[in-house]
């Protein structure tokens, strides 16, 4: 099951649709504005679910500690209605994700449980 509805797969298949796209992609996620803040995209999910909770403690240390940071700093900025300088901001290509991999690899691991969960045993005569 995928974190977020996406189109990237059918896009992908028809290369006119993604040339298409892809600016447009771009485009929105600069004016979200959370590249300005310092934010990547992933530090938009909320923590409010128990399944993003337990992928937040399968982070390491460092990467836990980077999120922590830059939602502080955002924080921080929102409440002085200021934004980072240009040079601060996040660049696309440090925009990666780190929480939705293992958001799927849970997704993955859910399903297999509850596959095995459910498995039952033919015995043979």
């Amino acid at each position: 099951m995928p974190v977020a509805p996406s189109l990237y797969n059918a896009a992908v298949k028809r290369p006119w649709l993604m040339s298409m796209l892809k600016p447009l992609a771009g485009w929105y996620a600069n004016a979200a504005g959370y590249r300005q803040m310092g934010l990547r995209a992933d530090d938009l999910i909320l923590e409010e679910n128990e399944t993003v909770l337990k992928a937040l403690s399968r982070l390491s240390p460092k990467e836990s500690y980077d999120r922590i940071y830059r939602i502080r700093r955002a924080t921080q900025l929102s409440l002085q209605h200021k934004l980072l300088p240009r040079a601060e901001w996040t660049k696309p290509e440090e925009d990666v994700p780190y929480l939705s991999p293992i958001l799927e690899q849970m997704a993955i691991e859910s399903k297999e449980k509850a596959a095995l969960d459910t498995l039952t045993i033919l015995k043979k005569h």
